[in-house]
């Protein structure tokens, strides 16, 4: 299979790490995992221990919460990588204060950094726009910054699935 970059988008609980588990696997069975969750509570850990659980033991996991291109160019035998996910990613180095200037130049490194690696890689994001707009300015600040990452990813991707109820929707097939 030729490597691609494949973007998979949907809605909390929508079967996203999953589809993205079942998609890394039929691309290889050399996985490579990149986790951005930092869990900071007991709820949090509990959800991080869960999705573990949907991934073989084999697989190598890669902790990391702020320079994902980093950690993408420090693979080197894995044919297929996950980065699971973004909104958690953005969510951290918005705490870390980072502006959205500076958000947007790292996802811009991110799929630099994907196209330059030997890996298929699937980036994992949730769709945070399609509901109200949030009454508090940070909750605003950080639905904006997601759509515009969220859409820059999406253009420089191969595919693009947006996930609903457990159903996959193919999107975009370049």
């Amino acid at each position: 299979m030729k490597k691609k970059i494949i973007f998979i988008i949907g809605g909390a609980r929508s079967g996203k790490s999953s589809f993205a588990v079942a998609l890394a696997n039929k691309i290889s069975k050399n996985v490579s995992f990149i986790a951005t969750c930092n869990p900071q509570d007991r709820e949090m850990k509990e959800r991080v221990l869960n999705h573990k659980k949907i991934r073989p033991a084999k697989w190598k996991t890669i902790e990391e919460y702020y320079n994902l291109s980093l950690a993408l160019e420090k693979i080197t035998s894995a044919k297929s990588v996950i980065i699971d996910c973004l909104t958690l990613w953005v969510s951290n180095l918005m705490m870390k204060k980072y502006k959205e200037k500076n958000i947007m130049e790292e996802a811009n490194k991110i799929m630099e950094s994907a196209k330059k690696i030997n890996s298929s890689v699937i980036i994992v994001s949730t769709e945070v726009g399609s509901g109200i707009v949030p009454t508090n300015k940070i909750a605003r600040e950080f639905r904006d910054i997601m759509g515009r990452v969220h859409q820059t990813i999406a253009k420089k991707s191969d595919e693009v699935y947006l996930m609903t109820a457990g159903i996959p929707v193919k999107i975009k097939n370049k």
